[in-house]
């Protein structure tokens, strides 16, 4: 995140304060938040982990419902189209609201216009993670072994034009090195592919990757946050390593265009509420998630610069899907 929000946005989910908001009669039936991924991915994990404590302050069930497809730009049509009336939203990051439009001059929604930022929750860096066998266990090393045999060496994404896939252009950039990229439909295939030696090397979410670690089985090399993070205490970052590169994805809500004010301020306090749970907080922390939390409009100006910031990889690099 840039400066200003992480400011005044990356806050322990201990202290994140309600917004004050004025009485309405909303909600007045079920929220529904589609998460346009497939089931089991971080986002979806995430997602079903905060709908629950999200039913308390908002006093009905949110229903949770998948809509993968086109990096996500399946599922973030469908609110794009829905009544702005609260009741339907999309769990959002930077692939749906900030790179998609970059990549697909055809997307079917239109990220600022379509759309009423509610908040930004969460946080989640990713990790470089190399497969078994493949006999490196620093990053430098690894580059060594990547500049001996450049374009031979693999690597796995959740997609074209992914976070993933976006963060080790970045990284192949810096350090002048050439790999052959192997695109998957979501995080879980592209990690099994790593784990059964399909591939080299991924960026991936450091939650998920310190599960697969654990038996040595694969090696986390650097960790693309800020700083260091308490569930992988011993792994530096990759700017410690002397690559500055920030690899990393955002998750928040937003409702469908011209959501009234008042709705959107009443969820993003309602999400507020629900990230001071002691069950969300452990789950955030068990997959190395940081809670944090923003206003409608700072979501809006959070989001801006966040497609200004991957621009520059995408039109570097050239990509237009269909």
């Amino acid at each position: 995140m840039k400066p200003t929000l992480a400011r005044r946005a990356l806050l322990g989910a201990g202290a994140l304060l309600p917004l004050a908001v004025p009485a309405l009669a909303f909600p007045t039936q079920p929220i529904r938040v589609i998460v346009p991924w497939n089931p089991g991915g971080l986002a979806d994990i995430l997602m079903r982990g905060l709908g629950p404590a999200l039913s308390a302050p908002l006093g009905q069930p949110v229903v949770i419902e998948n809509r993968a497809g086109a990096n996500g730009a399946v599922g973030t049509q469908l609110v794009a189209r829905a009544a702005p009336d609260g009741h339907t939203l999309i769990m959002a990051n930077a692939e749906t609201h900030a790179i998609n439009p970059l990549i697909y001059p055809r997307l079917a929604y239109d990220p600022v216009a379509d759309f009423t930022p509610v908040t930004v929750f969460a946080r989640g860096p990713f990790v470089l993670v190399t497969r078994p066998g493949l006999g490196v266990e620093t990053l430098e090393a690894f580059l060594a072994l990547a500049r001996e045999r450049p374009g031979r060496l693999s690597f796995a994404s959740w997609g074209v034009g992914s976070t993933s896939h976006l963060a080790m252009e970045r990284l192949m950039r810096q350090t002048r090195i050439e790999m052959l990229h192997v695109p998957f439909t979501g995080a879980a295939p592209a990690s099994t592919a790593l784990l059964s030696g399909q591939v080299d090397v991924m960026f991936l979410n450091a939650g998920p990757a310190e599960a697969i670690a654990r038996d040595g089985r694969v090696r986390i090399l650097g960790l693309g946050a800020n700083e260091r993070i308490p569930l992988l205490p011993h792994v530096p970052t990759l700017a410690e390593l002397g690559l500055p590169v920030e690899a990393a994805n955002w998750f928040g809500l937003l409702g469908p265009a011209r959501l009234p004010l008042a709705v959107a301020d009443r969820l993003a306090a309602a999400v507020g509420e629900a990230l001071r749970q002691s069950a969300v907080q452990e789950l955030f922390r068990a997959q190395a998630v940081v809670p944090v939390h923003s206003s409608p409009e700072e979501t809006r100006a959070f989001i801006a610069t966040d497609r200004d910031r991957w621009a520059t990889v995408v039109r570097a690099l050239d990509i237009r899907l269909e």
